[in-house]
């Protein structure tokens, strides 16, 4: 026989949204519970891209000195090189902003820290080894989650579940709601190669005919991320892992000499892109948030913090009503619905960009691959932002800060202090 548990509310998912959710929950008195299928939080690949909005949420936190006491790098500056032409994408030091940098801080970092800070309020419980399988309902109204443990079967009955468990949400599947697809011409290559002593610190991109690719400073080796058309993995492993790294070395030379890093296609791990959203995202008992709510592009690296954002206006949302044990399940539905309203615009914007991005940019620059096309030229928004540096402001305010950024204003309580 299953196990019980009640809380006020139940988390399914450890990632940013759901972490940085129970953090504010539990800070404002609420009773919350986190599901973590895994046992740990170290997984890579995953978004590592701090932006500045979510590091003006730590900040309004009181947290910011201490998160950034964290390994990371800092990145003030997008840069990409364009056939032989290096260009400024974008420059976080033009933005009235408190942080004027991105932090690359590997995401298992940012779970640990969130997780350190949400353990000193008593109301905060991260249970991880905890697979949520599917939902419990009554009537039509979620009223809790079924759950899978080393230790065998668990029942939690929650007045609210949150869907934070990611573009394959289980949640979400067993919710019924019905998922949009924007469509996806790409799919990623990720994988490591060794930073040495004289390589350039920057972090950006390298194009040329027929192949993108991302670089990220990691410090001690270099994260990469290969784009290829939509399914076009078996075409890749066609054509050989040789092949495979002189395209890597013709668009990245400064490779050349260390690709025997990548001994076999284990080293090289796909990303299938998905680009969707919910049409709507609660049922009575239940909210879904992040990718869970809206699978992002890895273009600009957002995803993260248009979680981190989801998270903020949720807590915002709900904190007060969560927090009064007279408002029942069927009393949150409202605020559910005003939850959603407040971050569909950002994410319905965001993901236009995204899918312009990713067809009007990354699909011609791809499919010119074995094509007679001549040296690819430097595109006409690039060539005026080389002339006109301030422009670069733009897509920095688009990257690092975003559509309607949110603001910490549930209500703190003070942490708990072990004597």
């Amino acid at each position: 026989m299953a196990e019980v548990l009640k809380v006020r509310c139940c988390i399914a998912g450890g990632g940013p949204a759901g972490m940085m959710l129970g953090l504010l929950l539990a800070r404002a008195g609420v009773e919350v519970l986190v599901l973590e299928k895994h046992a740990d939080f170290l997984r890579d690949f995953r978004g590592d891209t701090v932006h500045p909005s979510t590091l003006q949420v730590i900040h309004e936190l009181g947290l910011l000195d201490k998160f950034l006491a964290r390994p990371h790098e800092e990145v003030s500056e997008l840069r990409a090189i364009v056939g032989d032409t290096e260009v400024v994408l974008a420059s976080f030091k033009r933005l009235r902003i408190r942080c004027q940098f991105i932090a690359m801080m590997p995401q298992w970092e940012f779970l640990d820290f969130v997780r350190d800070e949400a353990e000193l309020y008593p109301g905060f419980r991260l249970l991880q080894n905890a697979e949520v399988t599917g939902l419990s309902e009554e009537g039509g109204t979620v009223t809790g989650v079924r759950v899978t443990t080393p230790e065998g079967p668990l029942q939690v009955r929650a007045d609210l579940v949150i869907g934070a468990d990611g573009r394959r949400s289980t949640v979400r599947a067993a919710a019924g709601l019905v998922v949009r697809d924007m469509g996806a011409p790409i799919d990623v290559l990720w994988m490591r190669l060794p930073k040495l002593p004289g390589d350039p610190s920057t972090t950006g991109g390298r194009i040329t005919t027929g192949i993108f690719l991302a670089m990220i400073d990691r410090g001690s080796y270099w994260q990469c991320a290969y784009v290829i058309p939509k399914g076009g993995i078996e075409a890749v492993r066609a054509r050989g892992l040789e092949a495979f790294r002189a395209d890597m070395v013709k668009v990245a030379p400064l490779f050349a000499g260390r690709m025997d890093a990548l001994a076999s296609w284990d080293d090289i791990k796909l990303l299938s892109v998905t680009v969707d959203r919910l049409e709507r995202w609660y049922r009575p008992g239940l909210l879904c948030i992040g990718d869970a709510a809206h699978a992002m592009s890895p273009v600009g690296g957002v995803g993260i913090n248009l979680a981190v954002q989801d998270a903020v206006a949720a807590a915002n949302t709900l904190a007060q009503p969560l927090a009064d044990a007279r408002v029942d399940t069927a009393a949150l539905t409202p605020f559910l619905a005003r939850m959603e309203k407040r971050r569909l615009l950002p994410t319905r914007l965001t993901q236009a960009a995204q899918v312009a991005i990713q067809n009007r940019l990354l699909s011609p620059v791809l499919a010119a691959r074995g094509s007679e096309a001549p040296p690819m030229a430097l595109p006409w928004p690039l060539k005026l932002m080389r002339r006109w540096p301030l422009l670069q402001a733009l897509p920095a305010y688009a990257v690092g800060v975003g559509v309607r950024p949110e603001h910490v204003r549930s209500p703190a309580r003070p942490p708990r202090v072990d004597l």
